[in-house]
């Protein structure tokens, strides 16, 4: 191994396990259990050979059985002791990897619930599951599975040697000279193979990827006719796979091959100075044979179990980046111990939120930006405004709407919920004020009653009943078989896109929010659903503040107060009769808005 290699490794084994020491900690009893019983399995099985070496003196070369049912006795609680050991080691390390996985999984998605908009914008859903699903399944595997076979080939290569020692030393030596370079070539070995790994890791990371698009997405492949195109992304990804993981098994069988060739060197020597053994005491010569042809493997196998551990560290510093992520927007300590957080909330703690919102000289730029969206910008929204915010597709719209929920902090300046800074008071008493409907609906699987229940998990029948009429949703409703316990499917998948955009909008209402914000909430369905998302929104917003973003501006000529944003930045705000007065960028977007509908409809 070179120093480059031996620093990298030394490196990556001393820093990667203390990231799992609350793991140790939490396991201390099944890691000792794990330990002990090595320690007891690995002794029984030592003792094997000495029994046979006592049998072969004894019995066969000293021709008598004087001592036979006290050596029975032993041997067979030898291997009872063996038997037992090796059972409770198994139990215990499924046992222990079981809730090791578990608790980390838990923890990492728990984790993801407080990561801000950001992680989720700059990461793949394929690579987050890969963190919490198959970095977690080997670091259980890891701490428990190789823990005990580290344990039990050190313990076996050590009492070995004593063994070995203690009855021929002269031999012992001969046969120690194949162990460092046998060791060494291992460890060789095993550092191409622990970059193979992590290479056969990240595109695993790539093709749990592609398949969650091809999946996901297969009403859009479908419409789009890529099929082809879909799986030769994924072919190639698999094909790389495959030839990594070729590479990767031909060096374990060039390994295996050097393994085979130490063991029998090991023999050989045997063989070769043991003849003087043999003929004085066949039994230790049988001794050495045992512990010769078992000595490589062990050796071999430690090597490859130290290098596991190293490779395990490719999973821990996954896994700990992701558990280790820094939400973007993050409450501060004096908040959460006076506000809660969203597991512990402490609501007795909430004031009751009125609803005035106001920018006060904010910049913002997004994390992965390089130029500012909002630079000095200055905005009162007071309590039961309808502010609406127009623009061309991708001009930034959801700006403004993401500084107000907190999805996004501002750069500089404030931005003001009832007159006091929102980072004064927690994430989640703001978010359970806001009622946000998005231009693609998102139902979770489960009934639609579920669904709706998550906007207020004590809501009556009656109260759900009102929001559905609320979105003009019953006759939607009474088409299901099972009405409100109807199964929506994966994603809300058994409805169509404009009777889930009615649920999600019944939703939001049931939580009876002081904020409502629409994110161009009748953009992707049919003209009827538009139209009776449209007369529910006339009524809900009446008593609250809200914010549309539109990208039809009929839909919003009666707003209180109009932004116009183009490139990410508000180039004018007014009411709908000013803004056409003006002549300037909303005047031209409403012109061609309404050139364009008229055509349809001579179409038509």
């Amino acid at each position: 191994m070179n120093k480059t290699t031996e620093t990298t490794s030394s490196r990556l084994f001393l820093f990667g396990l203390p990231k799992m020491a609350p793991l140790f900690r939490r396991y201390r009893r099944d890691m000792f259990v794990i330990i002990l019983t090595i320690i007891i399995f690995t002794a029984a099985d030592l003792a094997a050979p000495v029994f046979q070496r006592y049998a072969l003196n004894h019995f066969v070369g000293g021709g008598t059985l004087d001592t036979i049912a006290w050596f029975l006795a032993a041997y067979i609680g030898v291997i009872a002791i063996f038997a037992v050991s090796g059972y409770i080691n198994t139990k215990v390390c499924l046992a222990a990897e079981v809730r090791m996985d578990r608790d980390m999984r838990n923890k990492a998605f728990s984790h993801l619930q407080q990561l801000s908009f950001d992680y989720f914008n700059q990461n793949s859903v394929g690579y987050i599951h890969a963190r919490v699903m198959s970095d977690t399944s080997r670091i259980g595997e890891t701490i428990t599975w190789n823990l005990a076979d580290t344990v039990f080939f050190l313990i076996e290569i050590v009492g070995s040697i004593a063994v070995m020692l203690y009855y021929n030393a002269r031999l012992t030596l001969l046969v120690l000279i194949i162990v460092p370079v046998i060791s060494l070539l291992y460890a060789l070995f095993q550092g191409k193979l622990f970059r193979l790994h992590k290479e056969v890791r990240e595109i695993n990371s790539r093709i749990t990827g592609n398949f969650n698009e091809g999946i996901t997405g297969a009403r859009t492949v479908k419409s789009l006719v890529i099929e082809d195109k879909i799986y030769e992304d994924f072919e190639k990804e698999t094909g790389n796979m495959f030839r990594t993981s070729m590479r990767s098994a031909r060096l374990k069988g060039l390994l295996n091959a050097v393994t085979t060739l130490a063991t029998s060197a090991a023999l050989a020597i045997v063989l070769w100075k043991g003849g003087v053994i043999a003929q004085e005491e066949v039994g230790t010569f049988s001794l050495f044979m045992s512990y010769a042809r078992g000595l490589m493997d062990p050796v071999n196998i430690l090597v490859e179990s130290l290098s596991l551990f190293i490779q395990g560290k490719v999973n821990i510093e996954r896994y700990s980046k992701l558990v280790e992520t820094t939400p973007g927007v993050k409450d501060s300590k004096a908040v959460i111990d006076h506000y809660g957080d969203c597991f512990d909330p402490k609501k007795e703690n909430w004031e009751e939120i009125r609803g005035d919102i106001e920018f006060d000289h904010v910049d913002f730029m997004y994390p992965d930006g390089e130029e500012y969206v909002l630079k000095d910008f200055c905005l009162k929204i007071p309590f039961g405004t309808n502010l609406a915010i127009v623009g061309e597709t991708g001009a930034g719209k959801s700006t403004l709407a993401n500084l107000v929920c907190r999805f996004y902090e501002p750069t500089a300046g404030r931005v003001l919920i009832d007159g006091r800074d929102a980072r004064e008071r927690s994430q989640l008493w703001l978010h359970s004020a806001l009622g946000y409907v998005l231009q693609t609906p998102q139902l979770f699987t489960g009934t639609i009653r579920e669904n709706l229940q998550y906007g207020n998990p004590a809501a009556t029948e009656e109260e759900i009943m009102q929001a559905i009429d609320l979105v003009s949703a019953r006759s939607v409703l009474e088409k299901l078989e099972k009405g409100l316990d109807t199964n929506v499917g994966e994603g809300g998948d058994l409805l169509s896109t404009g009777e889930k955009q009615l649920f999600s909008f019944a939703r939001a209402i049931l939580a009876n929010p002081r904020i409502l914000i629409l994110d161009e909430a009748t953009a992707s369905v049919d003209t009827i659903t538009e139209q009776k998302i449209q007369s529910a929104i006339d009524k809900v917003i009446k008593g609250r503040t809200s914010i549309v973003i539109a990208h039809r501006l009929s839909t919003v000529k009666g707003a209180d107060l109009i932004l116009v944003v183009e490139n990410g930045r508000i180039v004018e705000q007014g009411r709908h009769e000013d803004l056409l007065a003006q002549k300037g960028a909303y005047y031209r977007l409403w012109m061609r808005q309404f050139e364009e509908e008229s055509a349809l409809q001579l179409l038509s």
